[in-house]
């Protein structure tokens, strides 16, 4: 138990670690997610939670995703909501105001990675080399996005920067699927991963939400 004199501030950088680990660890996959319509943000919401997944990682990739934010965390105060595809400190202060509860990047700049620093909101920055890595840990991160995973090496990747990195740890993304997870899973400094497998954007457009829980509800089985 933290004493007084161990106790972290809420918006240190070892209290966002912590944040960042307890998310990942009921999370498990950080599902990614575009909202091409604003009708779809409740129902796809419902339909992931029923199969399992209650931390939703919603991107700015779209004109709808900060209003989606505001609507699940008024709506659906149960989910864990962040917003992701956060590109500048000014994404961040919107996303901050929409009532995001962390924030996932797909890259890192020193300017972004700063304004983060000075947010209570934990953030997972992106990075795909040693010297991304370097940057974010000089400044106290110690949790990262591989992105794209794939592209970036995978699972070897990951393995091979796990020496220099001993604290570090990865939620791999892109290219991440059903038949891969458990591979990185299996590695110690994997704490999650994100994906979009189990949202089609067919399924969604049909508004089939129970084929999206039917597939969400398998990737979570395969935790089992």
């Amino acid at each position: 138990m933290n004493t007084p004199e161990t106790r972290q501030p809420l918006n240190s950088m070892a209290n966002k670690v912590i944040q960042i680990d307890e998310l990942c660890a009921k999370a498990k996959i950080l599902p990614v997610i575009t909202i091409a319509r604003e009708q779809d943000v409740l129902p796809l919401a419902d339909a992931l939670a029923a199969g399992g997944m209650t931390a939703l990682e919603i991107t700015l990739r779209s004109a709808f995703g900060l209003s989606a934010i505001r609507i699940l965390r008024e709506q659906r105060p149960e989910l864990c909501v962040g917003a992701g595809t956060i590109l500048d400190r000014h994404q961040l202060a919107a996303a901050e105001a929409a009532g995001s509860q962390f924030i996932v990047t797909p890259g890192s700049t020193q300017d972004l990675l700063q304004a983060a620093v000075d947010s209570p909101l934990p953030l997972l920055p992106g990075v795909s080399s040693a010297s991304e890595i370097m940057i974010g840990y000089a400044m106290g991160y110690r949790r990262f996005k591989l992105f794209p995973a794939e592209i970036s090496g995978g699972v070897a990747a990951i393995k091979a920067l796990g020496g220099p990195f001993n604290e570090v740890r990865f939620c791999p993304t892109g290219g991440v699927n059903a038949d891969n997870l458990k591979k990185y899973m299996a590695l110690p400094n994997v704490m999650c991963v994100g994906g979009t497998w189990m949202i089609d954007n067919e399924w969604v457009k049909n508004g089939d939400w129970n084929r999206i829980t039917e597939a969400t509800a398998e990737a979570m089985a395969l935790f089992d």
